[in-house]
């Protein structure tokens, strides 16, 4: 098997088409046609990831991310939103709420297939990344037990934001473009949009509070880490 998907949706037809296609895929998958229950699910049964409508019945699907977001148990569980919300201000407060991605209905199955599984190679990819303890002031990094604090202070971030602060991190002083970060952290080349790197920087920054400091931003060009906060 190769991981479990909570698909969140209250179109049965939708569920009917992710769940045939990921099991297809070889995906174990579960489902939830409202937002109580999908909540409840991801909660008790800690998927792999989380396939989400913003549209729900019960609870919406914002309040859902901002929840498990909020709690240290599935806060690292990587959410892919599902939606027939397009517009550039759903999609910007999706990210900002935590989400990882963002896919518009009607949306390509493939496509889907392969969002999911750049998410879930990420994770897994993320404990063979180098064995290093990086410092900076009292923020720090634990790469290997991906574990960053401040003044000793846990800071829980999702996978995809953890990935973006140590690359940054190891190219310290270097600046990245945006393009540079979707290939490296997103690993993808043209399926998203740049302003996504802008979104999750903002989101990393306000979780970092004051160590955001050290992330500096090079107008119209990108983003660096600082050897030493201005």
């Amino acid at each position: 098997m190769k991981g479990k998907i909570l698909v969140i949706d209250d179109e049965p037809g939708v569920l009917e088409l992710v769940k045939y296609n990921l099991e297809e895929a070889g995906f174990g998958v579960d489902t939830a046609s409202d937002g109580v229950e999908g909540l409840k699910k991801a909660q008790d049964n800690l998927p792999d990831l989380i396939l989400l409508d913003l549209m729900l019945p019960g609870i919406d699907g914002l309040d859902i991310c901002r929840i498990l977001r909020a709690n240290p148990k599935t806060a690292g569980i990587p959410i892919i939103m599902l939606t027939a919300k397009a517009s550039e201000i759903d999609r910007v407060v999706g990210l900002e709420l935590g989400a990882d991605d963002y896919v518009t209905k009607p949306f390509s199955p493939r496509e889907l297939l392969l969002r999911i599984k750049k998410r879930l190679e990420q994770m897994a990819a993320a404990p063979e990344t180098p064995k290093e303890l990086f410092h900076a002031g009292n923020l720090a990094v634990d790469v290997p037990r991906h574990i960053v604090s401040f003044k000793g202070r846990r800071i829980n971030l999702t996978a995809i934001e953890f990935k973006l602060l140590v690359i940054l991190i190891q190219r310290v002083g270097r600046v990245q473009s945006r393009e540079q970060l979707l290939r490296d952290v997103w690993e993808y080349d043209t399926l998203i949009d740049t302003r996504t790197v802008d979104t999750h920087m903002r989101r990393l920054r306000d979780k970092l509070g004051p160590a955001s400091r050290y992330l500096d931003t090079v107008r119209g060009v990108g983003y660096r880490f600082l050897d030493e906060a201005p």
